[in-house]
This record gives structure tokens, C-alpha cells and sequence, in this order.
């Protein structure tokens, strides 16, 4: 049965510290493969600024070209609309009912899952693999299973994955950007260059 990893995310831009995720969650969870899922619209707070799911899928693609077992998938972004991970761990099992899926997230997203649309069905059609700092305080795990005991998942499949910090953000991409600084170990020099071709952020498109 095929191990599917899901990192979803807005990607805007996607940045070092997504791919170390993905790395991270792939070799420590034995994945066969982890897909970048960019949505196309947030449920809960608009992407700002937004250069649009397909620019975004597209730099997604960009980043992990090259990696083993990492790509992006446009799941999300073609359906359009809202994205809710249950729409998608359904998609997705519907389509290969004997794939084991894992859903990657950071721990402030795990707290956040009580208002998730359906979170009960988003625990029993997938395992969720949290992300958390490594030498963090254990009461930031405890927290997290309270947030998914009290959902009835207890007894779901729920894995941490311990992480050095990665000093990586889209907010500091975009920041950098908008500045004309060097994003050097922030971007993969292939979305930087994508961004100045298509003149996103505030950067001034190439002639």
C-alpha cells in the first residue's frame, strides 16, 4: 500500500523550512512519498498578499523539483474554492482507498484542528504527523492530544516529529522580497527567479 505523506499549506512562497519538513517527514515515517498541497482558497484567513493558487502551485513545484520523493500536487488548487483538508483526505481515498494517508502540520496548526471542518473524519482518514521543536516543553504535546482526546480521536494514530528550528518563513520571504534582499537560504534560487520573472511581492518583473 502506497505511504502518502500531505504538507498542505498556502506555499506563499514556499520556503526552505516546508521542504526540511518534508525531508524530515519522509525519512522519519518511512514515506514513499510526500506531496506539497497548495490551496487554492483558506477557510479561515485570506493568503495576503496572494499572487493566486496557480502562481503558488506553481513555486511549489519549483521548490521541490529535484527531491527525492517530494512533489507538488495541484489536488486543491484544481478543484478550487475553499479548501478543507476532509474534501481532500476524501478525494484522495476515494481514489485509492488502500493508500495509508499522512497528514504533516505544524504543532500551532494541531491546536487550531477542533475547528477544522469534520476533524472526527480528518482523524479517521488519515494518520497526523505534528511537527514540534525539538527540546520544546512536553506540555506542547500534552496540549495537542487534550485538543484531539476531546474529538474522540484518543485512540487515532498520531505521531510527533521532533525538529530543529528551521529561522524560515513565507512572511520573511515576502519581507526580503519586497525589500530587494537576498533570500539566500530562504528560497530555492529557482522560485526566486520565478518570482522576479513574474514580478510578484512588490518585485519588479524582468524585461
Amino acid at each position: 500500500m502506497p505511504a502518502i505523506g500531505i504538507l498542505g499549506g498556502t506555499f506563499n512562497p514556499p520556503h526552505t523550512g516546508h521542504l526540511a519538513l518534508a525531508r524530515h517527514a519522509r525519512d522519519e515515517l518511512g514515506l514513499g512519498e510526500v506531496w506539497l498541497m497548495p490551496l487554492h482558497t483558506p477557510p479561515h484567513k485570506p493568503a495576503a498578499p496572494d499572487p493566486g493558487p496557480e502562481h503558488r502551485l506553481e513555486m511549489a513545484r519549483l521548490a521541490s523539483a529535484g527531491e527525492e520523493r517530494i512533489g507538488a500536487c495541484d489536488l486543491e488548487v484544481r478543484r478550487g474554492g475553499t479548501s478543507y483538508t476532509v474534501d481532500t483526505l476524501s478525494e484522495i481515498h476515494a481514489s485509492d482507498p488502500q493508500a495509508e494517508l499522512t497528514f504533516v502540520v505544524g504543532a500551532d496548526t494541531a491546536l487550531t484542528l477542533p475547528s477544522w471542518r469534520s476533524p472526527e473524519q480528518v482523524l479517521s482518514l488519515a494518520r497526523l504527523a505534528i511537527a514540534r521543536r525539538a527540546g520544546g516543553p512536553p506540555s506542547d504535546g500534552a496540549s495537542i492530544l487534550d485538543a484531539i482526546g476531546a474529538l474522540g480521536g484518543a485512540d487515532r494514530d498520531v505521531v510527533f516529529l521532533e525538529m530543529a528550528p528551521v529561522q524560515a518563513s513565507s512572511t520573511l520571504a515576502r519581507e526580503r522580497l519586497a525589500a530587494g534582499e537576498s533570500t539566500a537560504g530562504l528560497l530555492a534560487p529557482a522560485v526566486r527567479e520565478y518570482i522576479e520573472r513574474a514580478g510578484l511581492y512588490g518585485v519588479e518583473a524582468r524585461r
